[in-house]
């Protein structure tokens, strides 16, 4: 390296100008170890000016190194053939990797005949025109080919055009044929021994960028849960706690007014857990267990129940929460035991197990975002003023409402917004008004209403990302290049 960067210099005295490809070709060097001389000398403080040409040139591919150095394959099958002739199996075996196309070559070429099952060589020499043909681009001479040449080169891949940075080199500032390197720490001994006086130092440079430390970055379902919880913080709301991932089918369900024959009790929708499999029957008050259990199988409170054999032993069975609504009905049931009733605004964002199949919109495992308000008179018209002044805080003002039906809540809204990405309307949550039958037996007052809502905090973000499928979001598919390139989302907030 320190013989070609002397060599590079001399060149440089002589032509002020030089040019690294041609360098290459003159010395017959690799242009790479140019390229590499050429940045040793850019570390020295301006002996030398550097400016890259990026260029198109035509290069060998990895086969076609390979047919420059060893000769084509039509030549390798000829060399392999014997005077005294082969058989055409024992001449495969012996140039198995490139046999096909060779015998096909050789025979077109009519390098070689067959005669009695055997092959033979038809003329005493060859010319190996494929070979010559490639070592000239090899060289840099690829301008001798003919078109016809370079099309039946590039037509069995033996050649591709490829991206070559070639470098204009010229004379620094302070050129010299003398090579220094220049110091870039003043040192200890330097300063003790006075040997700093005869050394030269590389100058400051005041506006180069130190080196990014390492460091974490936000997966973009963490940035909008940020943001999520920001607004509800400013709506006014309090955060649930939601740090049982493992519910009762009690809480999940019974509470919530869902019959024990409901479609989402089945191994098709809900994990069960095996070990413990029952939750501690002490841990469900059993006073209000009775009045759950009566408004299922009898009635009550207006309404005349599911009409079934409300089993303990189908309530106490752990699950994998379904939803966050469970621990909802909790705090709903906490609220209800105050003496004196106050109005209150709750919300939660975390983790939540449904048994589906995935698709691009679908997950087993995703996050739900919760809101309730539990207040005197409210109603529907409260619900969809709500939902839209917290959508709209989201950015997120194309919203449909359609009714539905849910086993714990009536009336019921299902939330469509529209998808710039995908260009249609997707479901980002479900809504309604919680039904008498799941809040009277809790104790709450007859005149309290409790309007919530509930979304998906995967949906919003595909939106706000532009993602088209939910598992290149999260799960095993996700690319990490994506979460490193990903901005801070910035939600459009408006005042309420």
């Amino acid at each position: 390296m320190a013989d070609l960067q002397g060599r590079l210099l001399l060149a440089l005295k002589e032509k002020n100008i030089v040019n690294s490809e041609d360098l290459a070709r003159e010395w017959q060097e690799d242009h790479q170890k140019i390229v590499g001389a050429i940045k040793s000398l850019q570390t020295l403080y301006k002996i030398i000016n550097a400016e890259p040409i990026n260029t198109t040139r035509w290069q060998l591919t990895e086969e076609g190194d390979i047919v420059a150095k060893y000769g084509s394959h039509e030549a390798r099958v000829y060399n392999a053939v014997p005077q005294q002739g082969i058989t055409r199996e024992d001449l495969m075996k012996s140039v198995s990797q490139y046999g096909d196309i060779g015998f096909s070559k050789a025979m077109q070429e009519k390098w070689i005949e067959m005669n009695n099952q055997k092959v033979y060589r038809k003329i005493d020499r060859i010319d190996d025109k494929i070979q010559s043909m490639l070592k000239k681009v090899q060289t840099g001479n690829i301008n001798d080919l003919s078109d016809d040449q370079r099309t039946e080169c590039k037509k069995r891949k033996l050649i591709n055009e490829g991206k070559m940075t070639v470098y204009k080199v010229s004379k620094g500032e302070m050129f010299t044929l003398d090579i220094e390197r220049l110091e870039t720490e003043l040192t200890p001994e330097m300063i003790a021994n006075g040997s700093w006086r005869e050394k030269k130092f590389k100058s400051y440079d005041m506006d180069a960028l130190g080196i990014p430390p390492d460091a974490g970055h936000l997966h973009p379902l963490l940035k909008v849960r940020t943001e999520y919880r920001q607004i509800f913080l400013e709506m006014g709301f309090t955060e649930m706690p939601t740090n049982n991932f493992i519910e009762s089918s009690f809480w999940n369900f019974d509470a919530l007014f869902q019959p024990q024959q409901h479609p989402a009790r089945d191994a098709h929708d809900t994990f069960f857990i095996s070990e413990p499999c029952d939750a501690d029957r002490d841990m469900i008050p059993n006073d209000y267990l009775q009045r759950v259990k009566k408004v299922h199988s009898q009635g009550g409170y207006g309404s005349q129940g599911h009409k079934y054999d409300w089993k303990i032993e189908e309530s106490t069975k752990n699950i994998l929460r379904t939803h966050t609504t469970a621990v909802s009905a909790r705090m709903l049931y906490k609220l209800a035991q105050q003496k004196e009733f106050k109005p209150v605004k709750y919300f939660s964002i975390d983790r939540v197990f449904r048994n589906e199949t995935t698709d691009s919109t679908h997950l087993a495992e995703f996050h739900q975002i919760e809101g309730l308000v539990a207040d005197k008179g409210l109603t529907l018209g409260n619900l969809m003023g709500v939902i839209n002044e917290f959508f709209k805080k989201l950015g997120l003002t194309k919203l449909r409402f359609k009714p539905t039906y849910n086993p714990y809540t009536e009336p019921s809204m299902e939330i469509f917004s529209f998808h710039d990405g995908l260009k249609k309307w997707v479901e980002v949550g479900n809504s309604g008004v919680f039904r008498p039958e799941m809040l009277l037996p809790m104790g709450l007052p007859e005149d309290v209403s409790v309007i919530a809502w509930g979304l998906s905090l995967e949906r919003p973000t595909m939106i706000k990302y532009k993602i088209q499928d939910i598992r290149t979001l999260i799960g095993p598919r996700v690319d990490l290049q994506m979460v490193y390139n990903n901005p801070l989302c910035r939600v459009e907030k408006a005042a309420i």
